[in-house]
């Protein structure tokens, strides 16, 4: 459950004074989610989303993300847009947390997306990129290398206790990655968690990208090897050929991958599962079972790791 802070009524509809929003009809908690506590909100005027930053979440961090939904949903994608209060401010207080209220998208996330769903996915990653181009903040990816090494460090003694022999498979692939790490390739802005929960559909079509509380600079390519991460393996782990090429072939058709960047998807990928992996290492190795964040076991990343080592060309990937 992804409600790590209550709110009280009496609380929330004080709160809801502050903002253009109405009086409080009914609200509930949200389940989705690892992150953040968030709140359907129905009031008078409409559906809302209300989101509280825990200690994750940089408060500093907040003009970033909810400056870049704005420039995004004024360049023409469909994304949340932060409801400003009375007095012209966005973030507010609740709980003794940071809070925001954001508008609501209809659509629905999907548990078992097709190649058609994935291809929406490729060509809205790739407006995503050109949108946000000219976007003036900048945010260093705090989850890049040095990020992945200091979770490393926290979880790497405990780490063959999850799978025998992954400590000495991880330490081969900071070596690798220290030195192979692709360099130069064309950058910007990122969503850097595009996973299916934080897109929504109505029927094939893609209605809207939701939480951008990981965007930050970082190389284009590397936000399509998360992708390919996110969408493309199957349950069973094996990778979909077919759901690749829809969604490579999505985003090309709107930005065109360069030479040097798909020569480097298969490191780049590699590099964005063992992110993944990292992350749910640490939860899964330091949170106790019943603590507040959701843990997510770490497993289906490591054979995604090992999936991606084997590769040999990126047209494995489904690259046409």
């Amino acid at each position: 459950m992804a409600v790590y802070t209550d709110v009280a009524e009496g609380e929330l509809s004080a709160f809801l004074k502050l903002y253009p929003v109405g009086e409080l009809l009914s609200y509930k908690g949200i389940a989705e989610g690892t992150e953040n506590s968030n709140f359907l909100l129905h009031t008078a005027s409409g559906s809302y989303i209300l989101t509280l930053y825990e200690k994750r979440v940089e408060k500093a961090d907040l003009p970033f993300f909810l400056g870049l939904m704005g420039h995004l949903a004024r360049k023409g994608i469909s994304c949340p847009l932060p409801v400003t209060a009375h007095d012209g401010s966005v973030i507010g207080t609740l709980a003794g947390r940071p809070a925001v209220i954001i508008t609501f998208l209809e659509g629905l996330s999907l548990r078992r997306p097709a190649a058609t769903h994935c291809g929406e996915v490729g060509r809205a990653l790739a407006e995503l990129h050109l949108a946000g181009a000219d976007f003036a903040m900048r945010r260093p990816n705090a989850l890049a290398i040095d990020g992945w090494r200091k979770l490393w460090a926290a979880s790497r003694d405990r780490a063959d206790e999850v799978e025998p022999g992954l400590a000495a498979e991880v330490d081969a692939d900071f070596a690798d990655f220290e030195r192979n790490w692709p360099d130069g390739l064309p950058s910007g802005i990122i969503h850097a968690d595009l996973f299916p929960d934080n897109v929504f559909f109505l029927g094939e079509k893609l209605s809207g990208l939701i939480d951008f509380y990981f965007a930050c600079d970082d190389l284009y390519a590397y936000d399509v090897a998360t992708c390919l991460n996110a969408w493309c393996f199957e349950k069973d782990f094996s990778f979909n050929v077919t759901k690749g090429a829809a969604l490579l072939s999505g985003y090309q058709s709107v930005r065109p991958l360069g030479e040097d960047e798909k020569g480097a998807l298969p490191m780049l990928a590699r590099g964005s599962a063992l992110r993944f992996m990292l992350t749910r290492l640490y939860d899964w190795l330091t949170i106790p079972d019943g603590g507040l964040v959701m843990k997510r076991d770490p497993t289906e990343y490591i054979r995604r790791m090992r999936f991606h080592r084997a590769i040999r060309s990126p047209l494995e990937y489904g690259l046409k």
